[in-house]
């Protein structure tokens, strides 16, 4: 039976704990101090020195923690034993893999990886949908150590058999509860069976739901639960406001939040993809330089944007939940839920993108009537009461005129939607919509040629269908060729009399 036990840390030294003092190779030591790493973080002092160790772990910590450095580095450490300089693919075979949930987080972890690695043999490379097979496909056959993968474009490999798993000895679920979500479940069931059984196994995420123990109780061996926090729990770096706004008001409160607080950049998390296009179209007509993020995008253009944004060319970044998971951009000041999230742990990953490494950040959601329930859910997760505060939209525009505002005349003022409404209950009565209220029907023509009726011209022969027939038509000669005429026959025989009678008259004469 799996025996899942937590791991205490050491609380002796309250100072944080420094890279130079874990038993790490020298090449590793300064590909870390190139990164600007010195002290280690609470999941990175607590995870890798049972990494390193070889035991399976369950790493819950908050985002933007160093989740990434936990497991890469002492598995780079494990790894340097098959370090070879050999130009065959057969001696760099897949040894440690990675699967990710996106591809945004699939490029990240494998850049991250990539600078840890710098001063080593080890080869590393990335695959994921969107972008041509064939590039990874050589890269693949050259030889690859440390492979980063999402499980879709994984499993197309394989198939293809472009790459194989037999000699894989280390195991990594990034963000395991979100490839659940988006079921990723029968895909990681498959790659797993790809893998020998022997193998150390890490799981990391930033929240740890029901299906994540079950998963953990499937593939790991006596998991080492690593926690630096309250599973489920948000940064404290990060400020969090709930606004109550209407569906209508809600672009016009991130533009003032942006105006009043001086912010430079933000993300703008959406719940659809449609969403997500629409918004990032009205922002950028407002003036705003904009950028969309979502699943609907081409791979390319999802990097440029990516890119563009962290670069500082782009102020507002419109996305869905595909940026929600793991990606760091550094010294991001705010993000907004323009769309409550439908899944709780959504919404810890969303916030996670600000106040990253320590840094301050502000969370601001917008809420309306119809989003109690999702509130209510951050709550249960959470664990903590949200205060939803009232903001009042200074957008500049004359407030609506109210039933009881009269005019100059003392005539009361009606409102839009009621003018609106007894036009249509008036078009309503006729039969047909009132669009405007200058309305008028067009005048009748009034031209004489046309008014008059129609008269036959002078000297033009009728058409062909409404000449008379001429009477010979009528006779027997007039038929047409392909019509037999009647036989005539003598009176003996049963003619009719008054059918022929001057050719019974001669018949008879004749007898």
């Amino acid at each position: 039976m799996t025996d899942t036990r937590t791991h205490e840390a050491t609380v002796a030294d309250p100072a944080p704990a420094r890279f130079d003092t874990l038993p790490l190779d020298a090449k590793l030591l300064r590909a870390v101090a190139d990164s600007g790493y010195a002290t280690m973080t609470p999941i990175q002092a607590k995870a890798i020195p049972i990494v390193l160790d070889g035991r399976d772990v369950m790493g819950a910590a908050q985002t933007g923690t160093g989740k990434t450095a936990a497991f890469s580095i002492p598995l780079l450490q494990r790894m340097l034993k098959h370090e070879n300089a050999s130009a065959s693919p057969a001696r760099h075979p897949v040894r440690a893999l990675v699967l990710a949930p996106t591809r945004e987080l699939a490029d990240q972890v494998a850049n991250n990886v990539k600078a840890y690695a710098k001063h080593t043999q080890l080869r590393v490379a990335c695959v994921f949908g969107g972008i041509d097979m064939k590039p990874q496909t050589l890269q693949l056959k050259g030889g690859v150590e440390v492979l980063i993968a999402t499980p879709g474009r994984l499993l197309d490999h394989i198939e293809a058999k472009n790459c194989v798993l037999n000699q894989v000895e280390y195991v990594v679920l990034d963000e395991a509860d979100r490839m659940l979500d988006i079921g990723f479940l029968p895909d990681l069931q498959r790659i797993l069976s790809y893998l020998p059984k022997a193998r150390q196994t890490l799981l990391f995420s930033a929240t740890f739901s029901g299906e994540i123990k079950k998963l953990a109780q499937s593939y790991l061996q006596e998991p080492v639960l690593v926690e630096v926090a309250r599973p489920n729990a948000t940064a404290s770096t990060v400020e969090q406001r709930f606004f109550s706004v209407t569906d209508d008001d809600k672009r016009q409160a991130v533009r003032q939040i942006l105006r009043q607080r001086e912010i430079k950049q933000a993300i703008v998390f959406v719940n659809s993809k449609l969403g997500a296009a629409r918004l990032a179209r009205s922002f950028e007509r407002d003036g705003l330089r904009t950028a969309a993020l979502h699943g609907d995008k081409s791979q390319d253009e999802r990097l440029k944007s990516l890119d563009a944004f962290k670069r500082g060319e782009v102020d507002l970044l419109v996305a869905t939940d595909v940026a929600a998971r793991g990606l760091d951009i550094a010294d991001l000041p705010a993000v907004f839920n323009f769309d409550v999230p439908f899944n709780a742990e959504d919404y810890v990953h969303r916030i996670g993108r600000t106040g990253r490494a320590g840094a301050s950040g502000i969370a601001v959601t917008l809420v309306t009537k119809s989003d109690a329930r999702l509130v209510a859910d951050i709550e249960k997760l959470t664990k903590r009461t949200l205060e939803i505060e009232p903001i009042e939209i200074e957008d500049g525009r004359p407030a609506r005129p109210r039933r009881s505002d009269a005019d100059g005349d003392g005539e009361p003022r009606r409102a839009p939607r009621e003018a609106r409404a007894e036009l249509d209950s008036a078009s309503s009565a006729v039969g047909e919509t009132v669009r405007r209220s200058s309305y008028r029907p067009a005048p009748a023509s009034r031209d004489p040629f046309f008014d008059k009726p129609y008269e036959p011209t002078a000297g033009v022969e009728a058409p062909s269908w409404e000449k008379a027939a001429p009477a010979a038509s009528l006779s027997a000669k007039a038929l047409s060729p392909y019509i037999k005429p009647k036989k005539k026959v003598a009176a003996l025989f049963g003619a009719k009399r008054d059918a022929e009678p001057e050719t019974i008259d001669q018949q008879t004469a004749g007898s």
